[in-house]
């Protein structure tokens, strides 16, 4: 082997790796477009059975069909910013007058009426407390500047919804577009094989989202019961962020959970702590459980079982290990994600048994 050659096969790879190198550039550049993209096929999918059952139940004209289902998803858009942007407005507006003092008072307030109730020890926690300032190194005039960030972000938020709702249209007009840019970028020879798994995996992450959505309508429509009738401020707002927190296994129940606590709290403050505060948190706290036990045991199991083919304990370990590898985002991503892992391998690896036995109910 001469000095040519090497000096070709060396540049070779450093050609490869540059061009490696750049596509992975162009792919972070161009990184807000790809997510645009995945969230219209996210939505296709959900969309899918109601443009079906527009065009086979009712005899929808096909074109008809997708602008109702494109009609829909607007309004339900809007009516959640109906729901928050009037409240993120409004508390800017106040927070732009925030008496940082009070706010401080507020946050004693409640401090010394749980010291109170429960016998602690009250002076040798005030004096770590104060030894440790933590109310004097806690800048609450951050909060008007966080409100004020997220109404910056709207702007970006709208050319995005654009964006997502434009690139949706045309995947419900033509339901195979997505699956055709994708055949497009494999050989002609795998084609059939590609486009069998390609239709499997989108009628099982369709009846997937599908599914959460009614976990999500089910969680909802129980938060805002109770919080209703325990007459806590801002309701359903409350009742509609702790029910998309649970998208979030584990983390957002978790979440959800110290949010309405501190919500029932604040909502009553000025209050008798041991006769208003403590029973309606408690009660709100027990609600909510019943909430999350309804659905462990019956959303979950339903969308596990009837959607993805997988059994819960299967799931339970899944979302742990895409968890502690990918954080927040592999919580969310952990069950279509592997939906999909698992339809490939049927096709590719079935001569293995724990795919066959994995892949049996697909």
């Amino acid at each position: 082997m001469n000095s040519k050659i090497i000096a070709n096969g060396i540049l070779r790879a450093l050609a490869v790796i540059i061009g490696i190198a750049l596509l992975l550039y162009f792919i972070y550049a161009i990184r807000s477009v790809i997510g645009y993209i995945a969230i219209a096929g996210v939505l296709s999918l959900v969309g899918r059975p109601a443009i079906e059952f527009l065009e086979n139940r009712l005899k929808f004209h096909p074109t008809l069909a997708v602008i109702t289902v494109m009609v829909l998803f607007v309004l339900l858009v809007l009516g959640i910013i109906s729901l928050f942007i009037p409240l993120v407005i409004e508390q800017s507006h106040n927070l732009a007058l925030l008496d940082v003092d009070l706010l401080k008072q507020n946050v004693e307030y409640i401090y010394s009426e749980i010291i109170d109730y429960f016998g602690i020890r009250k002076v040798d926690v005030e004096t770590q407390i104060e030894e440790a300032e933590i109310f004097s190194e806690f800048d609450f005039g951050m909060i008007p500047d966080f409100l004020n960030s997220v109404i910056s972000g709207l702007g970006s938020f709208s050319i995005g919804l654009f964006s997502v709702l434009f690139i949706l249209f045309f995947f419900l007009k033509d339901r195979s577009l997505l699956v055709n840019s994708i055949l497009s970028l494999f050989p002609k020879s795998e084609e059939w094989r590609l486009s069998r798994i390609l239709i499997t995996i989108r009628d099982l992450l369709s009846r997937y989202f599908g599914g959460l959505l009614l976990q999500l309508l089910i969680l909802f429509t129980i938060y805002s019961i109770i919080l209703l009738i325990f007459g806590i401020q801002n309701a359903l707002i409350i009742a509609t962020l702790c029910a998309l927190l649970n998208v979030i296994p584990y983390v957002g129940p978790l979440i959800s959970a110290i949010l309405i606590c501190l919500l029932t709290i604040t909502s009553n403050l000025g209050e008798d702590f041991q006769a208003v505060i403590l029973p309606k948190t408690l009660y709100v706290m027990i609600g909510f459980i019943i909430a999350q036990l309804v659905d462990n045991f019956f959303s979950q199991p339903f969308i596990f079982s009837a959607s993805v083919k997988s059994k819960p304990l299967e799931i339970f370990l899944i979302i742990i290990v895409f968890g502690l590898l990918f954080g927040i985002m592999g919580l969310i991503i952990a069950v279509p994600l592997y939906t999909t892992i698992k339809v490939i391998a049927k096709e590719f690896l079935s001569e293995y048994r724990i795919v066959k036995k994995l892949t049996k109910d697909l």
